[in-house]
């Protein structure tokens, strides 16, 4: 099937599959600070969704390449029975799909869902999403981000879109001359809309001072980049990060080296007057950046970033929050006979040399079985692991918070797109309870009962920073003694094997 076709099939599976919601207006009329929007319902009446809500001023024309400006405002009541446009993007992967119409470059929305049974009154926790997409896709309306489900646990979730790519992130001398810095947009975007949070929430019954941001992959190396945002403090009281962070040197890079990697970026784009690339359509810039492959990111700009964040959390100024963070087992992909004995040798030795003995000794193999895995391992810790464990290890040290660690291990069924693995993002559907979204021949009765376990888990942090309840096994608290939930068929808590893994890897990244 070709991609556009898969994602096609995707979407209609997704829609049908969790009983789309109907969008024809129940009278759900609230008052916000910048007019009155009517909901709907959803989930047979169980959740009132209120979708498509403008969190910031469409960031086009000369607001293109700013911080996000304040919402005017409207006369009347607005439609918020549908999803707006998500952002637009420069990377497509074939697992996302969204319920909402082309992407556009006016995208700064958000979404709330509440639970219909929420007495007057109410003071809801908060849990506000951040999608993943390595900054370059992804959207709070892909279907598998459908909040139908976690509100009728007793929270409010506000799921967002924010700017990509080469409109979230771009920076040039011209840009710094303007503002007196440049890039990060799409990270202010997330702050725009904490703020819008912390303003209105309120008035669909969320409690602003009881707020959890969580989010997965790139949304998780945002949630690590708020906690060290100064200009976020006070927004949010609770974070759970699902695999990524961005201690690393990946978004340590100064913004005068990112600007001299940009110069042939700007280009192409048109040349550097930043008035002539605001005229320029927007899509027609994005293709000029998709044929120059630019892939750009969050840079150290001095200012939102005001250094790198291993250098903030080390000296204790990151918030100090509970914190729920983790990964799942197969990051990096696993293949049952994906390496042997002999092989993963050699490729311990290709890759690090006359380090290669304290690689094997980390990752150990005496059958071709435990060499697939051994390599399974290293390159889950590789890619994103270790990333989160240095996080994880770094809040441990200074945050003064409690920190509850997971992993999480079930292999889903085989689906359209992914072998049956633990893999990279496999989570999401059991956090959101949207299992259904994704095409499988037959969910089972371990994988919908882990999905109950987790969505009370992720609440229950949400309400007391504490995920322990009723009719769940215990997790205790993460500590230097390595304590680890494994989310799976059966739930336990085992030792952490990490630390010298990730101390060996993190010193092989070192400059």
């Amino acid at each position: 099937m070709s991609r556009p076709l898969a994602r096609l099939a995707l979407c209609l599976s997704a829609m049908f599959a969790l009983a789309s919601p109907t969008w024809a207006q129940d009278g759900l009329t609230l008052d916000t600070r910048d007019g009155a929007v009517q909901g709907t319902t959803v989930a047979d009446g169980k959740v009132q969704a209120f979708l498509g809500l403008p969190y910031a001023a469409p960031p086009v024309g000369d607001l293109r390449w700013r911080a996000p400006q304040p919402e005017t405002g409207w006369t009347g009541v607005r439609d918020a029975g549908r999803y707006r446009a998500h952002c637009l993007q420069s990377s497509s992967y074939d697992d996302m799909s969204f319920i909402d119409g082309p992407a556009s470059e006016d995208c700064l929305y958000l979404n709330v869902f509440r639970p219909t049974d929420a007495p007057p009154g109410a003071r809801l926790p908060v849990m506000v999403w951040i999608h993943g997409g390595g900054y370059q896709a992804g959207a709070a309306s892909e279907a598998r981000h459908w909040g139908a489900f976690l509100p009728q646990r007793g929270v409010i979730l506000v799921t967002l879109n924010y700017r990509l790519g080469l409109f979230g992130f771009l920076t040039s001398p011209q840009l710094d001359a303007e503002a007196g810095s440049s890039g990060n947009y799409g990270l202010m975007d997330m702050v725009a809309a904490l703020s819008w949070v912390k303003a209105d929430i309120a008035a669909f019954g969320g409690d602003p001072s009881n707020v959890t941001i969580f989010g997965e992959s790139a949304g998780a190396y945002s949630v690590s980049f708020m906690m060290g945002a100064p200009s976020a403090r006070g927004l949010f009281q609770k974070v759970i990060g699902e695999s990524g962070a961005a201690l690393g040197p990946r978004f340590a890079t100064p913004l005068a080296k990112q600007e001299q990697i940009n110069a042939p970026l700007l280009l192409a784009l048109g040349g550097p007057s930043l008035t002539d690339l605001r005229a320029v359509p927007a899509q027609t810039l994005l293709n000029r950046a998709i044929q120059a492959h630019a892939d750009l990111q969050p840079v150290v700009d001095g200012q939102f970033i005001a250094e790198p964040l291993a250098a903030t959390y080390a000296a204790g100024r990151q918030a100090h929050v509970p914190l729920l963070a983790g990964w799942n087992r197969d990051e990096g992909g696993y293949v049952p006979g994906g390496a042997t004995v002999q092989s993963w040798a050699a490729e311990a030795k290709a890759r690090f040399g006359d380090r290669a003995d304290a690689v094997l000794a980390l990752y150990p193999a005496a059958t071709d079985v435990q060499a697939a895995r051994a390599k399974a391992d290293y390159q889950a810790d590789n890619f994103i692991a270790c990333a989160t464990w240095t996080w994880i290890d770094a809040q441990r040290r200074t945050g003064g918070a409690p920190i509850y660690r997971y992993q999480f291990d079930l292999a889903a069924p085989k689906s359209q797109f992914h072998d049956e693995t633990a893999f990279h993002s496999d989570d999401i559907e059991y956090v959101f309870g949207t299992l259904d979204s994704r095409p499988v021949a037959a969910w089972r009765a371990e994988d919908r009962q882990l999905s109950r376990q987790i969505m009370a888990y992720w609440t229950n942090f949400a309400k007391t920073g504490d995920p322990n309840g009723a009719g769940l096994p215990v997790w205790p608290a993460f500590s230097a003694t390595g304590q680890v939930l494994h989310l799976d068929q059966t739930i336990n808590v085992q030792r952490d094997d990490h630390k010298a893994r990730c101390e060996f890897l993190n010193n092989q990244a070192k400059p």
